[in-house]
């Protein structure tokens, strides 16, 4: 006789309520409710789009997913590329890549970045508010009815507050770099295995019709290793010849001074300025000058550098110093080591005057950590020193600031110091030569900066008749060394 078999058991289903709690919560309980809700919001800020996807609308929890995804991967891309191939990235985002010919097209990649952070940063917004509707702020427990929204607002501000800073680093570096490098000029190849700058210093302001050059000198660059040697010109430097140009026909030998009742000027390289662009037609002389991001008075102190040093020198960079103090201030200071005790100051009013008479303030000697004001006083004081020891204390500055310029100290400043180097510097440097130029930035921070000072005290150069002959082979056997012979 057969024994009937127990009647089959059915495995006992969860509900969708208790398999589901997030999408499908037991809205009855507030415990859940609220374990629900702080879930939510955590999840959105981890990682928006989630939220939705769990619990609402999963088209746009996958909308916001697939964004979060691909801002991350821009994020990462950029800093692996500024780590790995800064010049290439730097072209990239620049728009540096482009030829000439479409150099209005440049400000496009930075713009698009701009717009996409701002565009995440909106995105997030929606994405937190219609976290807040699904939470249902009315089925959790009355606490957290204050804390959830709270904590949502605190992290949807925090967030989004980093986007739209993206959006204006970005923005920020697309105006600095259409506002100083806005020369479309095709990029001029190194010259003799360099890239030669002309960097010029003065105050601009009111009465700049008359200003003159207070700092000249010619930066060269290895175009392949970076090093860089800076060749100091004493702004009183005379009877200089010129390279081939409208100021050469106008001097074959040297140049000369001229005085006038009208319009006069010495024979010192920085009376150019005012000798080409107050008592002559600059504009005819280089009527290319200012269509090329430059000027007459540049132009000819370019010329003059050329022919007094002997080597091609395509670009000018002129360093604005009320700017020169802001940039410092931006930067948080520089370290300066003071050799002597310096007044502050315009200077006396008469022959002899004591300097304690006259001085605003003291630059003392010893370790000085200075703001932008000290730092431009430091730079100009002469009146108890000399102009040469002035030339070296503006070359230490120069190497203050570079060293100042490491990745933390810029990306913590970016905004300010954005600020500042648009108002700082005037250029005709091209923007397609610029990934060139900070690749061999990095190369140039391991090495030491060579100097070359034309003056009495390091080189016996006569500023009223210097030896050009002299100064052009000093030049070349610094930037060119003879290659040692190998040893046995």
């Amino acid at each position: 006789m057969s024994v009937a078999s127990p009647p089959l058991q059915r495995p006992v289903r969860k509900s969708v309520v208790e398999s589901r709690p997030i999408r499908n919560p037991d809205v009855t309980s507030a415990g859940m409710m609220t374990k629900r809700g702080w879930w939510l919001v955590a999840l959105n800020f981890l990682l928006p789009g989630s939220a939705q996807v769990l619990a609402g609308s999963r088209k746009l929890g996958r909308f916001g997913l697939g964004a979060t995804v691909f801002m991350w991967l821009l994020v990462v891309f950029a800093g692996l590329g500024a780590l790995l191939w800064p010049s290439g990235t730097f072209s990239i985002a620049s728009g540096a890549w482009l030829p000439a010919p479409l150099s209005l097209l440049r400000p496009i990649p930075l713009l698009i970045v701009q717009g996409l952070f701002i565009a995440y940063a909106v995105l997030w917004i929606v994405l937190t508010v219609d976290t807040l509707r699904l939470v249902r702020l009315v089925r959790v427990k009355t606490l957290s009815r204050i804390g959830i929204p709270a904590l949502a607002i605190i992290l949807v501000a925090a967030s989004s507050t980093t986007a739209a800073y993206g959006a204006q680093v970005a923005g920020s570096t697309r105006e600095a770099l259409g506002a100083i490098f806005g020369s479309s000029a095709a990029v001029v190849p190194p010259s003799d295995g360099y890239y030669n700058i002309l960097l010029l210093g003065a105050d601009s302001g009111e009465g700049r019709d008359s200003m003159r050059f207070d700092s000249i000198s010619v930066v060269s660059v290895n175009a392949e290793t970076g090093a860089t040697t800076i060749t100091g010109i004493p702004r009183d430097l005379g009877h200089f010849p010129f390279a081939p140009g409208p100021m050469q026909d106008l001097y074959p030998d040297v140049h000369e001074g001229k005085s006038s009742a009208t319009c006069g000027w010495g024979s010192g390289i920085n009376q150019l300025r005012t000798e080409v662009e107050v008592c002559r037609d600059g504009n005819a002389l280089y009527p290319d000058a200012v269509a090329n991001g430059s000027e007459p008075g540049v132009e000819a102190t370019k010329d003059a550098a050329e022919g007094l040093l002997g080597i091609t020198i395509p670009y000018y960079v002129f360093i604005d110093m009320h700017g020169f103090a802001a940039m410092i201030d931006a930067l948080g200071g520089v370290d300066i080591d003071v050799a002597q005790r310096l007044p502050k100051g315009g200077g006396p009013q008469y022959t002899g005057e004591p300097a304690e008479d006259w001085a605003i303030g003291w630059i003392e000697a010893g370790p000085q950590h200075m703001d932008g004001d000290t730092a431009q006083w430091y730079a100009r004081s002469r009146y108890t020193t000399s102009d040469w020891d002035r030339m070296l204390r503006q070359r230490q500055l120069q190497e203050a600031i570079l060293a100042q310029f490491t990745p933390e100290t810029v990306l913590t400043r970016f905004q300010s110091v954005a600020t500042a180097g648009t108002n700082l510097v005037q250029t005709d440097l091209p923007q397609g030569l610029l990934p060139t130029l900070v690749d061999l930035a990095l190369k140039a921070k391991e090495q030491p900066v060579t100097t070359i000072e034309l003056t009495p005290e390091a080189h016996q150069i006569v500023q009223d008749s210097p030896d050009v002959a002299y100064i052009q082979q000093l030049v070349d056997s610094t930037l060119h060394p003879p290659t040692p012979e190998p040893t046995e």
